[in-house]
Formats: C-alpha cells, structure tokens, sequence
C-alpha cells in the first residue's frame, strides 16, 4: 500500500504559479504510472495530467496544454504538478493518484489516491 500526500496548494491570482508536490511512502513508487486530478464544487473529478514511472511519458488536459507540467523524482518518491498563467477556472481541489499499471486518463483506473490540495485562482 502506499501512501501519498499533496502539498502546495493555495490562493494565488490570475496569471500566477504553483507548484504542487505528491509525496509517497510505502511500496516502490517508481514502479507505477501516476497522475493528477481536479475536482470543482458540484463538477465530477476530471483528469490533468499523467506520467509514465519512468517520467519518459506524460499527457495533459487540452484545458491545460502548454501551462501545466508534470514531473516526477524517483529517488525522492514525489511528483510534481508545475502550474503556470493560472486562470479561474483552474480553481478546484487537486488530487495525486497512482495506478498499478500504464498511464490513463480515467480516474477509475487508478488504485490509491491522495486527500487533495485546494487551488484558488482569483481574478
């Protein structure tokens, strides 16, 4: 089992940054594909971005295409989610998660998740 942990999240205004950290405990992190998640009040959760466990491979969101980055460090067991010219609409809560498997966008094929961070862009 493994544990993850999110930090990083905060207020910030448009056209801002963040960087939000995934940190992970327990079995080897670097076996396993991870990703990011959001979820805004009263939307279902929507996928981010993933990484391969080798970092070689990553896919985002078209809503986030270009502004977001997301990077992982295997010795550290921690990925991260760069965020970039931050927009309202970017506002949610942000999940880390992990999946015994390949990358994939959808949140149901991912086994353990974090207790999600809180992103507040403001206009």
């Amino acid at each position: 089992q493994v544990q993850l942990v999110e930090s990083g999240g905060g207020l910030v205004q448009a056209g801002g940054s963040l960087r939000l950290s995934c940190a992970a405990s327990g079995r080897t992190f670097s076996s396993y594909a991870m990703g990011w998640f959001r979820q805004a009040p009263g939307k279902e959760r929507e996928f981010v971005a993933t990484i391969s466990w080798s970092g070689s491979r990553t896919y985002y969101a078209d809503s986030v295409k270009g502004r977001f980055t997301i990077s992982r460090d295997n010795a550290k067991n921690t990925m991260y989610l760069q965020m970039n010219s931050l927009k309202p609409e970017d506002t949610a809560v942000y999940y880390c998660a992990l999946r015994y498997g390949s990358t994939t966008q959808a949140p149901e094929y991912y086994n353990q998740w974090g207790q999600g961070t809180q992103v507040t862009v403001s206009s």
